[in-house]
């Protein structure tokens, strides 16, 4: 069964309507995403190589995670959800601080428009052991862990998902540490 999304407004609010992912892609509607920067105490990044079988930025390097909020959950739901799935890593609330929200619409293909609120949230824990990451194969290809530097010059040079305010957010808060 596909993922069942909260339809928003333009202004992050919901409808009370509902549609599958696919279908608020198609027609380009409001909905909202989580993302998460999930650091260790030596403010090591974790990064995940996205799937080569995803729809849109197949291959691509990302921050830790992100996946859409399916209807009915909360953004801190979602996240601790899309954390343990993509990388098999179990957050509980209090391991997640919300930075901010950000809105951003594009179009990767022709036949699929990104409308997204990103609520973004990092994630400082202990340790990263990332020999025992368990990664969804259906959605990560690879990981790896980064310190601020690298993670500066992935950001400057690498071919990365395109999310500009999310990694600045994060280039302020490693370099602040």
């Amino acid at each position: 069964m596909e993922e069942m999304i909260d339809v928003l407004d333009e202004n992050g609010i919901k409808t009370s309507e509902i549609l599958t992912r696919k279908e608020v892609h198609k027609k380009g509607i409001w909905h909202r995403v989580i993302v998460v920067a999930i650091i260790d105490n030596n403010n090591q990044v974790l990064m995940q190589q996205r799937s080569y079988k995803k729809d849109t930025n197949p291959g691509k390097w990302d921050i830790s995670v992100a996946g859409h909020i399916s209807a009915g959950q909360t953004s801190l739901e979602a996240a601790i959800r899309e954390v343990e799935e993509e990388v098999g890593i179990h957050l509980y609330d209090k391991d997640l601080q919300y930075i901010f929200t950000t809105k951003n619409e594009s179009r990767p293909k022709e036949d699929h428009i990104a409308k997204h609120f990103y609520d973004f949230y990092i994630a400082k824990i202990s340790e990263i052991d990332i020999d025992h990451i368990t990664l969804q194969e259906s959605e990560v290809e690879n990981a790896k862990l980064v310190n601020k530097e690298e993670f500066k010059y992935m950001v400057e040079h690498e071919d990365m998902v395109k999310r500009d305010e999310i990694y600045n957010a994060l280039l302020e808060y490693l370099f602040e540490k």
